[in-house]
């Protein structure tokens, strides 16, 4: 009953002009050297009467051009430059902030956002336990690689050819052993099976290092929802381990569909 009180009030709120106008962006994005009216028509199945309307506007608009030489019609960099207003990196830390602040004030843990840059692991935002005493990493921080729960989660989801060229451009962190590569290639097919990392932490004793992938549209981990998860042992009672491990994985959710535009 409820799934179908969703669909009808989905339903009720559709734009099918705006959907139509969103598909030929989608459908044109996919082709540099741009399509005629008529093939637009038949990829979309949809009458060319119904495309010239909607094509007519978005060229209107500036968010596709038509050449004159073949009568073809392709993306502008208007959607480029309107999307440079907002950094994909700045928009995601921004939305994480007050999130990472959230999970820390219910995990009584310190929640960090890793990312890569050339070739270091880099803390790009914290919020730290709201306790009297709490494990947290400072933002601009360089971390392991190899050695860290961050590390192995950026490493664990990208591409063969992206993962050599990480190795070859990461300079080791304070404190990061000598790159052990068989037994990181194993460390990286076992985050990829379990879909995160949560590892004894390689640098203090008695801490778990959690990490778990922002993902793009095509898989790639963006950054690192990370927790470095500090069991106490006296009489305040905080959330366990397991807890801890599904308000992150939440999160990570959360964000991901953000970072692809698919969050309600």
């Amino acid at each position: 009953m409820d799934r179908l009180a969703n669909d009808k009030a989905e339903n009720r709120y559709r734009a099918p002009a705006l959907d139509k106008g969103l598909d030929i962006v989608e459908l044109l994005a996919g082709f540099v050297d741009g399509m005629t009216l008529g093939e637009i028509a038949r990829a979309l199945d949809k009458s060319q009467s119904e495309i010239y309307r909607m094509i007519t506007t978005l060229v209107r608009r500036g968010y596709v051009v038509r050449s004159a030489e073949d009568d073809r019609f392709s993306l502008s960099l208007k959607m480029f430059a309107v999307s440079q207003r907002h950094a994909p990196v700045n928009r995601l830390l921004d939305v994480a902030r007050p999130k990472m602040r959230t999970l820390a004030l219910h995990a009584w843990q310190s929640c960090h956002l890793a990312m890569e840059n050339n070739g270091d692991i880099v803390i790009v935002s914290s919020a730290e336990s709201p306790g009297n005493w709490a494990l947290g990493l400072r933002v601009g921080s360089v971390v392991g690689l190899w050695n860290t729960g961050s590390g192995r989660v950026l490493a664990a989801f990208r591409s063969e050819d992206e993962l050599e060229e990480l190795l070859n451009r990461h300079r080791p962190a304070l404190g990061e052993p000598e790159l052990d590569r068989d037994e990181l290639m194993r460390h990286l097919e076992r985050v990829r099976r379990n879909g995160y990392e949560r590892m004894p932490s390689s640098a203090t004793v008695g801490v778990t290092n959690m990490a778990y992938p922002v993902m793009d549209e095509n898989g790639r981990a963006v950054a690192a929802v990370t927790c470095p998860y500090l069991e106490r042992i006296d009489e305040f009672e905080v959330p366990s381990v397991d807890k801890v491990h599904a308000m992150l994985t939440e999160l990570a959710a959360e964000l991901s569909a953000f970072y692809c535009g698919e969050m309600g």
